[in-house]
């Protein structure tokens, strides 16, 4: 399986209203009703109890939000070649996460200046915690704290896109399958691209080996980085590790299920669904001072000693950044 596009022109694909089909109108009619009698209803009373419970100035998220389901009904938006749709990012994705990253986790994001405000960069971070939440919690840090709310690409595994549901919404999410071809694409278009190289050996390792970094591969990310001519900025994340501390595996059922691990944890699955409830760790996201690849030729990439020298010096980078944060952290917790 393959995410590199044949059209990866970077022009968005547009579905105008008016180039589609004759029921479209009818979609529209109707969006049209149901903003016309929602929006009557709030002149009324119930505008007034919403006044009560909201406070003054909810209309106008009302009518942003109105205005967001109109354009979803009658397919009045936009979507790259990937299949990124940054309106729902921003208005739904993203929103949703916030409240655990800013409430649950209260994440302390440092070193955001380190990204560049335009052009591609290599966001490279560590992986961890069971559950990838880390990568998830990053996206939100990018964008919430940098000044030009830029976002990020995730370069995720295969069976993130192969399981229902959850594919077409890491598609539209902006995430893509972790391969040479989109990760160069993606970064030439000047995008923030984020790889975790450690992949399912960072997330199912044992808590006993917490915050130690598993192998990063064979470079492929510096390669992609190099053949761009664009930034490498490492990034520590702390406070994953311990959502889900994974004290066993069942490999046999795993197995048995196509996944890379089946994770016991003090909670799971001895108390059921509330089992997959995260401890609400204090988490640190440092952004490091940026690597620089365009000193060197395109053709570097091919070199398998500089590749290997790169990826061996981010890695170390990241490793040396999560010693300095784990000691300054006061608690799991606070």
């Amino acid at each position: 399986m393959t995410a590199a596009r044949e059209h990866a022109t970077g022009e968005a694909k547009v579905i105008p209203i008016q180039s589609a089909p004759s029921w479209q109108g009818d979609r529209a009619d109707l969006a049209d009703r149901l903003a016309g009698a929602v929006g009557g209803a709030l002149a009324g009373r119930l505008g007034e109890s919403a006044t009560r419970l909201f406070g003054k100035g909810w209309e106008g998220k009302a009518a942003d939000g109105l205005s967001f389901l109109r354009r979803r009904i009658t397919g009045d938006y936009e979507v790259d070649d990937f299949g990124f749709d940054q309106e729902l990012t921003e208005e739904v994705f993203l929103s949703l996460l916030r409240p655990l990253a800013e409430q649950y986790f209260r994440i302390e994001v440092r070193g955001i200046e380190h990204i560049p405000a335009e052009g591609g960069v290599l966001i490279v971070a560590n992986h961890s915690g069971t559950v990838p939440l880390d990568a998830l919690m990053t996206q939100v840090a990018v964008h919430d704290h940098h000044p030009a709310r830029r976002h990020l690409r995730m370069l995720a595994a295969d069976l993130v896109f192969v399981l229902p549901v959850v594919g077409e919404l890491a598609r539209k999410a902006g995430h893509t399958l972790a391969c040479n071809e989109d990760a160069q694409t993606l970064l030439e278009r000047g995008e923030v691209v984020g790889v975790w190289p450690e992949g399912f050996k960072g997330i199912g390792k044992p808590f006993a080996d917490r915050y130690k970094l598993q192998r990063f591969g064979r470079g492929g990310f510096v390669a992609s980085a190099l053949r761009a001519q664009v930034p490498i900025v490492p990034c520590s994340i702390v406070g994953a590790e311990e959502t889900y501390p994974m004290i066993g595996n069942f490999r046999t059922l795993a197995r048995l299920l196509g996944l890379p691990y089946l994770p016991i944890t003090p909670t799971f699955p001895w108390l059921g669904p509330l089992g997959a409830i995260p401890l609400p760790t204090k988490w640190t996201i440092q952004f490091g001072e940026p690597i620089p690849t365009d000193g060197y030729p395109k053709e570097a990439a091919d070199d398998p000693m500089l590749v290997f020298d790169l990826t061996d010096q981010v890695r170390e980078t990241i490793q040396h950044t999560l010693y300095k944060l784990l000691v300054q952290r006061r608690s799991v917790f606070f």
